[in-house]
């Protein structure tokens, strides 16, 4: 005899299944970038800044649920380099900007990823900013977030002050995207819906 009662048990047990199933999904994440080696130049005068450019194409339509940005750059004097970083639709925003108070000395960004979780911003690191680091102020990479991926990304480098040169190593954008469980969960448990319904039979 199967009674409405046991196919309700049956299902919640399914369903407990498959939300420990999900547990088992990590999120999915798509890294596109790499090494660069792109020349920084020397600014040809006080507050005539040199500029580069560094350019990521993502070749997939991709939904952004989290963003970090990843960067090797070799420098003598970072306070001179501001980075900003613009998505394929124009929106920008500011990775570091220093102000001349406090002024440091030091060089190079070594492993330096830029991630909104990060337990310090950009501006109390030091050189060479190895770790993670929350973007500059108030400007935060979830501003991307709910967007496509899809396009040109570009990371742009201003160096403020001459005397000094340096280069772009690498530059990478780390896309964490909707995890696919939570759409199997819905889609699992609406197929459930017509056992609820299931007559007793004896």
């Amino acid at each position: 005899m199967i009674t409405q009662r046991s196919t309700l048990k049956v299902a919640a047990i399914l369903l407990i299944g498959l939300n420990l199933l999900s547990c088992c999904f990590a999120d999915f994440t798509y890294t596109y970038g790499g090494n660069f080696n792109l020349p920084v130049p020397n600014p040809p005068g006080p507050h005539i800044p040199a500029m580069v450019q560094a350019t990521i194409n993502v070749p997939d339509h991709i939904t952004i649920a989290d963003l970090d940005v990843g960067i090797n750059i070799t420098h003598p004097h970072v306070f001179d380099l501001q980075l900003f970083l613009q998505s394929p639709q124009g929106a920008e925003i500011c990775l570091n900007a220093y102000d001349f108070n406090p002024f440091f000395v030091g060089g190079n960004y070594r492993a330096t990823i830029f991630d909104d979780e990060a337990p310090q911003p950009i501006e109390h690191g030091k050189p060479p900013f190895t770790g993670r680091f929350r973007p500059k102020g108030l400007y935060e990479l979830s501003s991307f977030d709910g967007q496509d991926a899809f396009g040109d990304w570009r990371l742009r480098i201003q160096d403020i002050w001459p005397h000094n040169a340096g280069q772009l190593d690498t530059f990478e954008l780390v896309i964490t995207v909707p995890e696919p469980a939570t759409i199997l969960i819905i889609i699992s448990a609406a197929a459930f819906v017509p056992l609820v319904k299931t007559r007793r039979y004896v």
